[in-house]
């Protein structure tokens, strides 16, 4: 199973920027799905951002048009986030799935069976 380390996080001011970045232990470009999700305690861990097997790319409406998601190099996935709200404020998380899972399943954290292990967002009005 794939390893996968994040790093990136930190506390910003709204309205400003971040770029998580995922390092994986083996190449993961076109061929698994890898994707960002997000959770705050309490909460359901929800996706932000995927890159499936393919090459499609989706993401969730709260992020749309303000977080890119990006595979810099065979095993480096990145999050650039832009115009970040307190809402942004969680625990964002790496995930893998070494298959094609299509538009309905790539933001579902069901498909994915290796996460790592975290890094914290924390947005300040």
């Amino acid at each position: 199973q794939v390893q996968l380390v994040e790093s990136g996080g930190d506390s910003v001011q709204s309205g400003g920027s971040l770029r998580l970045s995922c390092v994986a232990s083996e190449n993961t470009y076109r061929r698994y799905s890898v994707g960002w999700f997000r959770q705050a305690p309490g909460k359901e861990r929800e996706g932000v951002a995927a890159i499936d097997s393919d090459g499609s790319t989706s993401y969730a409406d709260s992020v749309k048009d303000r977080f890119t998601i990006s595979q810099d190099n065979a095993n480096t996935l990145s999050l650039q986030m832009n115009s970040l709200k307190p809402d942004d404020t969680d625990m964002y998380y790496c995930a893998a799935e070494p298959r094609w899972l299509g538009r309905w399943y790539r933001l579902s954290r069901a498909e994915y069976n290796s996460w790592g292990q975290g890094t914290q967002v924390t947005v300040s009005s």
